[in-house]
C-alpha cells in the first residue's frame, strides 16, 4: 500500500456519506450515534458498526449544535502563593476523568486563574455556555463554589467534601477520617505513642478529616495529643524533609509518622536516614497512597505501609457521575438525589512500619 491509497483508508467519512452507504437518511443515522430511543437497536446496531469499520467520527460542533450542549467539561485550577493544584495528584486525576471524558465524546477545558478570579470565570463559562459541567477540586472547609455554582444552576461534582456547606450536592470522596484512624491505630498496636502528623493544608477539607481521625485514634486508647506532632502544609518532598528532620532532633522524637501523601514521605524516608536510624525499625512510617503513576508504592512487600486509594480512578469515577448528571439534566430529569460516592481506603503493610523498638540498657557490673 502506497502513502496517498494509506491517507485514503484512513480518512473518515462524513456524515453524508456514511448515512449514503447505509441507504438511510442522515437524521437517522445522527439519533443513532447519539443514542435516542426512538431508533430501533438493529438500526443503531448497524450504524455504529459502520461507523467504526469506516473510522467516522461525528463532528463535535455539529453535534453540540444537534443536542444544545458544548460537549465540553472543565476544570478551574487556581493558582495561589499557598498551594499548587498542578501536581502528580492533579494529574493522574485529570487522567483518569480524560479517559471518561474521551469515551463519552466529551472535551476537556482547563482554566488556570488566580484564586481571586475563580468566581468571575465560572460565571463567565456558564454565560458563554461554554461547558456542559464542572468538577471542583481540593474543596476547602467552608467552600464558597458550591453555592455559587448551585446559584448558577450547572451540573458539578466535587472531588472531596466540604464540612462546612450544608446544601445537599454530588461528590466523590475517601473516608479521609477512617483511613487515618486506621492507620494511627496500627502504628498504636505496634506500640508507638509519640505518632507525628504530617498533614496538608489545614484549610483543605481532607486535612481536616484526616487529622480528626488521627485524634480520635490516639484519645480511644487514651494517648494525648501533642501540638507540636501536628505539621500542615502544602505536601512536597521538602516540606517532608525539614519538617521530620526538626522533629527527630528534639529531645523527644516520634518513633512513628503518619504522612498524607508518599511524596513527602520521601523526604521524612530522607530526614529518618540522615538522623542516623533506620527505617521501619528504629522510626515507622505509614502514608496515604493515592496509587501515582510516577511514584509507585509496589510489590510483593510495598516500600511504604498505606492506606491506598487511586486518585486516577477517583478521577474516573468522579467524571462518569458527572456525565449521569448532565444525561439526566438533558432529558429533563430532575428529581434526582444528588450523587454522592465514600471510597474507603485500602490498608497495605509495607516495610515501613515495625514494633516500638525496645531502648537497650546498660548493666553495670
Amino acid at each position: 500500500m502506497n502513502f496517498q491509497s494509506a491517507l485514503i483508508f484512513i480518512s473518515a467519512m462524513n456524515l453524508k456519506e456514511l448515512a449514503h452507504n447505509l441507504g438511510l437518511s442522515q437524521t437517522t443515522v445522527s439519533r443513532a450515534l447519539n443514542g435516542y430511543p426512538e431508533v430501533s437497536e438493529a438500526t443503531r446496531r448497524k450504524v455504529h458498526e459502520a461507523a467504526e469499520a469506516h473510522n467516522y467520527r461525528p463532528s463535535v460542533r455539529a453535534k453540540s449544535l444537534a443536542t444544545g450542549r458544548s460537549m465540553t467539561i472543565a476544570h478551574v485550577v487556581p493558582v495561589s502563593s499557598q498551594h499548587e493544584m498542578v501536581n502528580p495528584i492533579f494529574s493522574d486525576f485529570i487522567a483518569g476523568a480524560g479517559e471518561e471524558y474521551s469515551r463519552a465524546g466529551y472535551d476537556l477545558l482547563l482554566s488556570v486563574v488566580p484564586d481571586s478570579e475563580q468566581d468571575k470565570m465560572y460565571r463567565d463559562l456558564v454565560t458563554r455556555q461554554a461547558v456542559d459541567g464542572l468538577i471542583v477540586q481540593a474543596p476547602t472547609l467552608t467552600d464558597n463554589r458550591i453555592p455559587l455554582l448551585h446559584e448558577l444552576n450547572i451540573p458539578f461534582v466535587v472531588h472531596g467534601r466540604s464540612s462546612g456547606v450544608l446544601s445537599d450536592y454530588n461528590w466523590l470522596d475517601v473516608n479521609n477520617r477512617r483511613a487515618f484512624e486506621r492507620a494511627t491505630s496500627l502504628l498504636l498496636d505496634l506500640g508507638h505513642r509519640r505518632i507525628a502528623l504530617l498533614n496538608g493544608l489545614a484549610t483543605l477539607d481532607f486535612a481536616h478529616r484526616r487529622s480528626d481521625g488521627y485524634k480520635r485514634a490516639l484519645l480511644e486508647r487514651g494517648v494525648a495529643v501533642d501540638p507540636d506532632l501536628i505539621a500542615h502544609e502544602e505536601m512536597t518532598e521538602n516540606y517532608g524533609y525539614e519538617v521530620a528532620r526538626k522533629m527527630l532532633a528534639t529531645s523527644n522524637p516520634p518513633t512513628a509518622f503518619l504522612v498524607s501523601s508518599i511524596i513527602p514521605a520521601i523526604g521524612v524516608r530522607r530526614a529518618v536516614k540522615d538522623a542516623g536510624f533506620e527505617f521501619g525499625r528504629d522510626v515507622s512510617i505509614v502514608i496515604h497512597d493515592d496509587d501515582l503513576s510516577y511514584f509507585r508504592n509496589i510489590g510483593d512487600v510495598p516500600l511504604f505501609t498505606a492506606v491506598r486509594s487511586s486518585v486516577r480512578d477517583a478521577g474516573k469515577r468522579a467524571a462518569a457521575m458527572l456525565i449521569e448528571i448532565i444525561r439526566q439534566r438533558q432529558e429533563g430529569q430532575k428529581d434526582h438525589p444528588p450523587m454522592q460516592t465514600l471510597m474507603e481506603a485500602e490498608l497495605t503493610i509495607g516495610q515501613s512500619t515495625g514494633p516500638l523498638p525496645v531502648p537497650t540498657s546498660t548493666t553495670h557490673t
